[in-house]
């Protein structure tokens, strides 16, 4: 059998798809795990849904996310921003996993706080194997948390609703937020070998000449290298060092720089083109903000 991908645009036809009732409110919905059921016959279907998910699952669930599987077996949250391909790899009856899965449209949130702060919440694009593992207490705090948005939307909507929905859904993703700087906190030594991989991998990028003949390294690069999503690396860098991997590779570079400014006879632009810049004059720019100089100006003063 063919591939199959559907795109759901909709908390309407997402109920439709799972077999559920007509939505209560048209941009969000509280779906309980539990009442899932996938087919032999939809193992091959591909789904992008055109919304945010956040969902908690207690029991193993065989499935793609993204570009990776996952089968958790204990409690675990994970996040998903519009645009997500989902795929399930086995069948699931109906009681066979048990927990929540929150659906909200991005129509829900436009035009509020939350809606600006977005961004903030990177976990949205993390890969499900770096979902978040919450204690006993912390899940009951998330699971009161989504209660409340589910009361809210199963009353009669008023003008206060989306106001009042919105305030917890705001407080579900800043819980979140601190559970997830919880979990790197407690994850030390995990951090500590990415850094040290991170600062070999920069070495080598270099010493290896690969900057010649693709440019300067991206982030996406060295997560890649670690197995790690680029939001997950970055996050747990920034947690760890208190800078961003960004930062860590303009320091190198113009470290690199300094010595070839003073160390050889090489113009500004051979030295931009050999450090693996495309344009001398973005070399220029990001010399000035790291020393305050310009290369010219720090050759002359050195």
């Amino acid at each position: 059998m063919s591939e199959n991908i559907i795109r759901i645009s909709s908390i309407s036809q997402l109920h439709t798809l799972l077999g559920f009732p007509k939505p209560l409110h048209p941009l969000i919905s509280l779906i309980d795990a539990s009442k899932i059921q996938i087919k032999d016959t939809e193992l091959n279907t591909r789904v992008i849904y055109d919304f945010y998910m956040a969902s908690l699952k207690d029991k193993s669930c065989g499935g793609d996310y993204g570009r990776k599987s996952f089968d958790f077996e204990e409690g675990v949250m994970v996040f998903s921003a519009p645009g997500q391909v989902y795929a399930y790899t086995q069948e699931i009856n109906a009681g066979d996993i048990s927990g929540w899965m929150l659906f909200f449209h991005p129509d829900l949130i436009r035009n509020t706080h939350l809606g600006n702060q977005m961004d903030d919440y990177s976990f949205f694009n993390y890969e499900v194997v770096e979902a978040l593992h919450l204690s006993e207490e912390e899940e009951k705090r998330m699971l009161d948390t989504v209660a409340n948005i589910q009361h809210e939307y199963e009353q009669r909507i008023d003008k206060h609703s989306q106001r009042v929905i919105v305030s917890n859904l705001e407080l579900l993703l800043n819980y979140s937020l601190r559970f997830y700087e919880r979990q790197f906190n407690t994850r030390t030594s995990e951090s500590k070998d990415i850094l040290a991989l991170f600062e070999t991998e920069l070495k080598a990028y270099f010493k290896q000449k690969k900057h010649l003949e693709s440019g300067l390294p991206s982030i996406q690069y060295f997560a890649e290298q670690a197995n790690l999503s680029q939001h997950y690396f970055s996050d747990l860098l920034k947690k760890e060092t208190g800078r961003t991997p960004k930062d860590h590779i303009n320091d190198f570079v113009i470290e690199k720089a300094k010595n070839l400014i003073l160390g050889t006879d090489q113009s500004i632009s051979e030295i931009a083109y050999d450090l693996g810049f495309n344009y001398p004059h973005y070399f220029t720019r990001l010399f000035k903000s790291k020393t305050g100089l310009t290369p010219v100006a720090y050759r002359s003063q050195n």
